[in-house]
């Protein structure tokens, strides 16, 4: 069965004067010469994108567009008409957006992160910017310091909501994240913690025992590549913490007591110093 708005593998059956005729067994679609790959020949399974075309055939492309029917991606738009918006997909052929699908008027130039579906009438590639509309934050099997990737979609005074794996939705609260974020980052995330109703907390650090220890060994390295002293200490703010490591101060203080502990390093308010190794 040919799946339109994902990759197929379809064989290479015959050439006409329009390209190329693919086929799963039954459908035909036709991959335009401009797309067809150098020395193609009959019987040959080609690796293809299929999207249904203006003209209502099943049309071929080995282009790879930014984003597949069932997945969230960032896209900008192109065009639009009284009957919705038309969005860049890295092809030759746009995605359709109807007004009913946009949560916010869209306006071409602007990107916003939507989901591509299937239209149940058309079977055409359309894009929705109501995004919880196709979650289903039940079915996730989470664990705390789970590491997942990240799809940044909104920004609010709390934080920032962001689609987890390419199927659920979380949130990096604001007052822990030490970096500018907007709509359409991807970035590496870890479950801080799974709530009530489903509900995912998320970070962009390392959770647990063992970012601490990493910290560790990484201040270490860091400490000595440093001669021996890092201009940040109990007092410094989360900002320039962040600036100077990438970590959180929070994180940075649990490492460097951890290293105290240890007689590794002396502490002040601005500052962190290596223990000389005599006196260790």
């Amino acid at each position: 069965m040919v799946e339109i708005g994902k990759f197929n593998e379809l064989r290479f059956i015959k050439k006409t004067e329009n390209g190329l005729i693919l086929t799963e067994g039954e459908k035909e679609v036709l991959l335009p010469y401009v797309y067809a790959p150098e020395g193609a020949e009959i019987g040959d399974n080609l690796h293809v994108f299929v999207y249904i075309h203006s003209d209502g055939r099943l049309m071929a492309t080995t282009e790879t567009p930014i984003a597949q029917v069932d997945e969230f991606a960032f896209l900008e738009v192109v065009d639009e008409n009284e009957n919705g918006a038309f969005m860049d997909m890295g092809i030759g052929k746009d995605v359709f957006v109807p007004n009913k699908e946009q949560k916010r008027p869209m306006k071409i130039g602007q990107k916003y992160v939507v989901f591509l579906y299937n239209d149940e009438k058309t079977e055409r590639i359309t894009a929705s910017s109501y995004l919880s509309d196709f979650i289903n934050q039940d079915e996730h099997d989470f664990e705390e310091g789970d590491e997942v990737r990240l799809l940044i979609t909104d920004e609010s005074d709390l934080g920032f909501s962001a689609i987890i794996n390419q199927r659920f939705m979380g949130l990096l609260y604001r007052n822990e994240v030490f970096e500018d974020l907007k709509p359409g980052d991807q970035k590496r995330g870890f479950i801080k913690k799974i709530r009530e109703g489903n509900k995912i907390d998320l970070s962009l650090q390392v959770i647990g025992f063992k970012h601490i220890l990493d910290l560790k060994d990484s201040l270490m390295i860091d400490l000595e590549e440093s001669n021996g002293s890092i201009l940040l200490g109990d007092k410094s703010s989360p900002e320039d913490i962040y600036n100077r490591l990438k970590i959180s101060k929070k994180a940075f203080k649990k490492a460097i007591g951890s290293l105290y502990k240890e007689r590794l390093i002396t502490i002040s308010d601005h500052e962190i110093k290596l223990v000389p190794k005599e006196k260790v």
